[in-house]
Order: C-alpha cells, then sequence, then structure tokens
C-alpha cells in the first residue's frame, strides 16, 4: 500500500511516525516533508498547495491513499480534485473546508444553528467597495471617497469600552488573531490587515469579537458525513510567551488529556457543537468527511467556541497520535468510507505532552539553515518522540532549521506532569542557536 501525506511540518511527521506503525506495512511519501519525515517516508520536493502537482505525482506513483495535514490544500480543493479522478484521499472538500478558511463565514453558521460562541460583528468589502478598488488601480483617476470596510470597522472599535479579538477571516498559518485587552489598541491591527494587507487577502475581510475568558481546550472529531467520534481531549498554548504573554503563534506546545473535560462535558459539546454545526452544512448540501476540531474556551457559562478547523491540530496531533494505539490507516479509511460505526478508538491511558523548540525571532523574521545538537541523545529517551517541523538535511545529512516552529518535543507519562518532567528533560538535550522554548507548558492543569 502506498500512502502519501500532504505537508511538512510536525503534525506531518506524527501522521508518518503512526502510519508507518500500520499493520498494513504501507510504502510512504510525504510532500515536501521535513528533515524527520526523511527517516520514515520518501521526501517529495512539492509544496502542499501544488496541488496540481501532487496529484500528477499520485497518478505517477499509483499512490492508494493521500492524507492531507495542512488548511491551504484543502481549502484550494485537493479534496475535489483527487476525488474527480478517482483517487482515495482522506479530508474535507472545498466547500466544507470554507468551516476554516472563512472565519465570517464560520461565524454564521454559528449563529444560524445557535452554536455557543462569542459575540461578533463581521466587517468585508462591500461589492461597490471591490469595485472602486480595481477602479483605481487601473489608474483611471482617483478612488471615489465611499465608506469602506475598514472605516466601519474603525468606528466600531472606537466604539467599545471594552478589549476585543480581532480576527483576519482568512487563512493566515494560526497568525491573525489578535488579542486586545483596550479597545484603542486594535485600532493599529485594523490597520494593518485592513489596509496594509500585511496578511494579503486574507485580513481583507475581519471578524470583531469579544473576549471570552476561561482555559481554552481543544475537541477534535473524526466525522465520515454521518457519524461523529470524539477523540481525546487535548489543550495547546497558542502565545509565545509563559503565562500566556506575547503574540499569537501556530502553537507552542499542547498536552492531552487536557484535563479540563468531563465525560459530561464531551458529551454537552457533541450535542451542542458538533452535531448542529454539521447538520448546518448539511443543509447548505455540505458533506463533512475528515477532522473537525473546534478550539473552545471553557466560561463561567459553559464551552464557547472560538473557532473551527478543518484538520488535526498542530501541535495537538503529536501527543493524540503519541496516546493512539488503534491502527490510524483503518480510522482513516472507515472515515472516508463512512464506517466509523463500526470501528473502537484504542487509547493509550497515560498523558502526553508536546513542547515546541522554535527559532529565534518566530513568530517574526527568523535564521534558517542553523545545525540542530542532540537529537539522537533525546530520542534514546524512554516514552519520548522528537517531531520535526521545520527542519531540513543540510549538505552534510546534519539537520538544520528551516522554519519558524523548529521540533516538537513529545513524551509520555503516568500523568500530564510526568510527561512534562521527561518532555523538558529531552528539550535539555537539544540545541540550536537562539531557539525559544516555554517553560510552562502543561503547569495550568486542571484536576476536573
Amino acid at each position: 500500500m502506498k500512502i502519501l501525506v500532504v505537508g511538512g511540518g510536525g503534525r506531518e511527521h506524527a501522521l508518518c511516525w503512526k502510519l508507518a506503525q500500520s499493520a498494513r506495512k504501507p510504502q510512504l511519501f510525504c510532500a515536501p516533508g521535513n528533515g524527520g519525515t526523511a527517516t520514515l517516508a520518501t521526501n517529495v520536493p512539492i509544496a502542499a498547495e501544488d496541488i496540481s502537482a501532487l496529484l500528477a505525482f499520485a497518478k505517477s506513483e499509483s499512490i492508494n491513499l493521500t492524507v492531507v495535514g495542512p488548511e491551504a490544500p484543502l481549502c484550494a480543493g485537493i479534496v475535489d480534485l483527487f476525488a474527480e479522478a478517482g483517487l482515495r484521499i482522506f479530508g474535507p472538500t472545498k466547500a466544507a473546508a470554507k468551516i476554516e478558511g472563512d472565519k465570517a463565514h464560520a461565524k454564521r453558521l454559528m449563529r444560524e444553528a445557535g452554536i455557543p460562541t462569542a459575540e461578533a460583528r463581521i466587517f468585508e468589502p462591500t461589492v461597490q467597495e471591490v469595485a472602486f478598488e480595481k477602479y483605481s488601480k487601473k489608474g483611471d483617476g482617483p478612488r471615489p471617497k465611499i465608506e469602506t470596510a475598514y472605516d466601519m470597522a474603525y468606528r466600531y472599535v472606537v466604539t467599545r469600552e471594552e478589549g476585543v479579538v480581532v480576527k483576519a477571516s482568512g487563512l493566515a498559518a494560526g497568525k491573525g488573531v489578535f488579542v486586545h485587552e483596550e479597545p484603542g489598541d486594535a485600532l493599529l491591527t485594523l490597520e494593518r490587515l485592513m489596509v496594509k494587507r500585511e496578511l494579503g487577502e486574507a485580513g481583507a475581510k475581519v471578524v470583531i469579537e469579544e473576549i471570552l475568558l476561561g482555559p481554552e481546550v481543544s475537541v477534535l472529531a473524526l466525522v465520515d458525513g454521518r457519524n461523529i467520534y470524539i477523540l481525546e481531549s487535548a489543550a495547546d498554548h497558542k502565545r509565545l510567551g509563559e503565562q500566556d504573554t506575547g503574540p499569537n503563534t501556530g502553537g507552542m506546545g499542547a498536552f492531552s488529556p487536557s484535563g479540563l473535560l468531563t465525560e459530561s462535558d464531551l458529551e454537552i459539546i457533541e450535542r451542542d457543537v458538533f452535531v448542529p454545526i454539521i447538520d448546518a452544512m448539511r443543509r447548505e448540501d455540505v458533506i463533512f468527511k475528515g477532522v473537525l476540531y473546534a478550539g473552545m474556551i471553557m466560561t463561567a457559562a459553559g464551552p464557547k467556541v472560538l473557532e473551527f478547523n478543518c484538520r488535526l491540530g498542530d501541535p495537538e496531533t503529536q501527543p493524540l497520535l503519541m496516546r493512539l494505539k488503534s491502527d490510524l490507516v483503518d480510522l482513516i479509511e472507515a472515515t472516508i468510507d463512512g464506517r466509523l460505526d463500526e470501528v473502537s478508538l484504542e487509547w493509550d491511558r497515560r498523558a502526553s505532552l508536546c513542547v515546541v523548540m522554535a527559532s529565534g525571532g518566530y513568530p517574526g523574521p527568523y535564521e534558517k539553515n542553523v545545525p540542530i545538537e542532540g537529537l539522537a541523545a533525546a530520542g534514546e529517551l524512554v516514552d519520548v518522540q522528537v517531531f520535526h517541523a521545520g527542519t531540513a538535511v543540510g549538505p552534510g545529512n546534519e539537520i538544520v532549521t528551516s522554519g519558524g516552529r523548529v521540533l516538537g518535543v513529545t513524551a509520555l507519562g503516568d500523568d500530564v506532569h510526568l510527561a512534562r518532567g521527561r518532555a523538558y528533560e529531552a528539550v535539555r538535550a537539544i540545541s540550536f542557536k537562539g531557539a525559544q522554548v516555554r517553560g510552562d507548558i502543561g503547569m495550568r492543569v486542571s484536576n476536573r
């Protein structure tokens, strides 16, 4: 069996690691892959967003199954493209992936379905504004003065008395959410997103919502179009600095189980979040198949949804797959075929925790091709797995940095605190110039 994993981060290394353990003994390919996937799969130099080239490769290599990691190719329609060619692929269609690709769309669906979420306003360019923008770009004279989406968002924020969250509606690689305790501070973010377009078209449309208070949790589920299978809980740390300070990142660490959710909580979340959102998509003739991820805040009034993702989280995937004992290939195929009601997942009852080691300067500019030392020593520790994210194989076959988040050092332990100790022991064995590591991953664990 030949399996192609699309992506090149820590999530994709974890996927390759777990798929390689399947009783099906698959031959693995990873596009584009990284220094870690190279030890398990054949890395293919095709970008995850180049879906036409990926299709051509899958056809030429007679790939039996493609597993998509990142959101960008899903939102670009890779599943539709492969399905039209008669190839098996795991993930939601372009229409279903819009739940992540357009936060404004997701917010509207949540409102229609009555899903608990933050109060929000959506600001997007009108048809007239888009037309005038095209007019001015042609050089046909000065742009006529109209009230823009930015103007309306600005006016809304200056009337607020409490802090707000500003979200770029489009895909921003986990860096499009800005929390401002003082509403006035959000005005610069609006300018950066909507006027300067620092995140490109992702920031042309924004969602401005209230700040929700409480611990954050991640709830992921396999969905086969009609059945929903909630996975073990997880929690991640989005902010760069300790005690959740600094800018948002793609994630600086994660652990599972979260310790914040009871069985009753999960039943409520399945009933009040997952079932209604799947039904809301179905009413629009959209059938969701793949992984649906709900990022949530456990508020005093109960769980509320921050956002939906259409794929496995990164770095939540790393501790989750460390705990998964079932055959991942079988689970993926059951999801594709609509047979989730026939499977039962088996989990390691121990906890798992992942600590991200990032490049100096991340989430801003950072240096690449920095040699990494100590990987072998860390990998020899009991119940430790070092998942590569932003790494590459250097000219002398040494592992060097190539991205912002470089490694996801992951460990198992009888509880989160013991897993944490093992993970940080491995972190201390690894070094590279400028490495950034949060020292408080998993410390704020509830015993609910």
